[in-house]
């Protein structure tokens, strides 16, 4: 008799808004498939030790997916016509492929061609389904939905060449008290891509301008057949050119590892935990500037991109994410906030407007909020799904259940953006995206000042603020307006880094 199927929870997929059907997946079509499995329930930790500091060669037994139960899922795809392309005990992941009828069967779901507002994808309704026995150990199915999940949160001036505001990264790392006695030397940030590319050439020439030569070294790693691919998608090569330049400019001794991945919640997952997981370049800080509305996401999808998330945590990996820049609505109706920021293990990052002095200091700073031109406003708000962290019930987002976003703010408003060079023209690229390279940038400073990773600087900073932090209080997001203390408009405040390993961010 054959074993009970049941749904895997969270899977549920409705198709987008405005989606046409047009075809069923032909039989033969090949589909790659990320099965993510639960902790080892063995070795499980109580919640709380999630974020306690391991050695990443003991990290697979502590945290990691049992043998047992990666072996039982290997069989349930080979049983079914998968081939097994990997298997990782750290990032609890079976990473399966095969012909679409195959993926049918295997996960009992019907897979159909849609034309949509976001463009054509491969999809399916309904939840996955798995039998009793795999399903008990298994978190998320992903990939045989590829819609694309997430937007590169960075917005253009319209007229780079008239932007009197303009700055380069090293006012903005001025302005903000940034570390001038290293450069980031010893440490790599990693850089998630979901499309585009960078051109070394313009990366030569941009640091070069900053006399900066020969500038940190950049590297790609593929995920998914991810690639480094400029000059196809002129739009997110700005977020790519835009991420590196700003954090190599201020920490021009890092190095710079940039993981590409699709645009798909698969691919976001697996560039994630690629990156945390990275014995090779084992970077430091991964800076995040794509993210969505938590409407967008299944919750299998979030749950296991914040277990990537709680991983980079207790491999001491700081996790730097932009907040959006739709404000606090992030593009929706009511008020929404963007995940992954809003991850209680990510460092979320909105957006200010900054303005300096002929001597390069701040001259003031308010919430970024240009939506009445047209020109975008930081996100930040409450989450519906995540509740509130420890490390902020003493803080004014106490005043909420629910995790508040985002922690720490930064320039942003594309009126006081930054001078980048993308596909060799000169442009002014703001949004929140522009933040969470900055504080990666800041952060691999600070790791080598300590002689010593950071890590989950979340607690550390809320326990010792506004030491750290140069407190906005003036300016709104739409709906959460600026005050003293922390806000959901801009968090914490912008860094005042001189102080803030006298904060006591240093969490080893």
């Amino acid at each position: 008799m054959p074993e009970q199927r049941i749904a895997v929870p969270g899977s549920r997929r409705t198709a987008v808004n405005g989606a046409t059907r047009i075809q069923p997946v032909d039989s033969h079509e090949r589909i790659d498939v990320t099965i993510v499995l639960r902790r080892s329930p063995s070795a499980a930790q109580p919640s709380g030790a999630l974020t306690q500091r391991v050695e990443r060669r003991g990290f697979a037994g502590i945290h990691g997916a049992d043998v047992s139960e990666l072996a039982l899922v290997e069989r349930f795809a080979h049983d079914y016509g998968l081939t097994i392309v990997a298997s990782h005990a750290d990032r609890r992941t079976v990473h399966v492929a095969g012909p679409a009828d195959a993926m049918k069967s295997a996960f009992g779901t019907q897979l159909s061609y849609y034309d949509s507002p976001v463009g054509k994808y491969r999809g399916r309704v309904g939840a996955v389904t798995l039998p009793e026995s795999v399903a008990r150990v298994v978190m998320a199915v992903l990939g045989l939905d590829n819609r694309p999940i997430a937007k590169p949160h960075s917005r253009r001036h319209s007229q780079p060449e008239a932007a009197a505001g303009a700055l380069w990264p090293t006012e903005v790392a001025q302005a903000y008290s940034f570390p001038t006695t290293v450069n980031g030397s010893g440490q790599t940030i990693g850089i998630i891509e979901l499309g585009g590319g960078f051109k070394q050439t313009d990366l030569d020439t941009y640091f070069g301008s900053l006399n900066l030569s020969p500038g940190p070294t950049v590297a790609a790693v593929g995920v998914l057949n991810g690639t480094n691919n400029p000059g196809v998608d002129t739009g997110a090569d700005g977020e790519v050119m835009l991420d590196i330049e700003v954090a190599g400019a201020v920490a021009p001794g890092a190095r710079i590892v940039v993981y590409f991945a699709p645009n798909t919640d698969q691919g976001f997952h697996d560039a994630i935990a690629t990156a945390v997981h990275d014995d090779v370049n084992k970077p430091s800080v991964i800076s995040i500037s794509w993210g969505s509305p938590e409407a967008n996401w299944t919750s299998q999808a979030m749950t296991v991109m914040n277990q990537a998330l709680q991983d980079a945590a207790a491999l001491g990996v700081t996790i730097t994410v932009a907040a959006g820049d739709d404000g606090s609505s992030d593009g929706l109706t009511g008020n929404n906030v963007d995940f992954p920021a809003s991850s209680p293990f990510a460092l979320g990052c909105g957006g200010t407007k900054l303005e300096l002095n002929a001597s390069k200091s701040i001259a003031s700073e308010v919430v970024w909020n240009e939506q009445a031109s047209g020109s975008g406003a930081t996100g930040g708000g409450f989450s519906t799904v995540f509740d509130l962290p420890d490390y902020q019930k003493n803080s004014n987002a106490k005043s909420s259940q629910f995790r508040g976003v985002p922690d720490v703010s930064g320039d942003a408003d594309p009126l006081t953006g930054y001078r980048v060079l993308v596909d060799g023209a000169p442009e002014v690229i703001g949004g929140t995206s522009a933040v969470a390279p900055l504080w990666a940038g800041l952060v691999a400073l600070l790791n080598q000042q300590a002689g010593a990773a950071l890590g989950f600087m979340n607690p550390s900073l809320y326990a010792n603020a506004p030491m750290g932090f140069h407190d906005i209080t003036e300016g709104d997001n739409g709906s959460f307006k600026a005050g003293p203390g922390w806000d959901a408009a801009t968090g914490l405040g912008t860094p005042d880094a001189k102080h803030l390993t006298a904060a006591g961010v240093v969490t080893t």
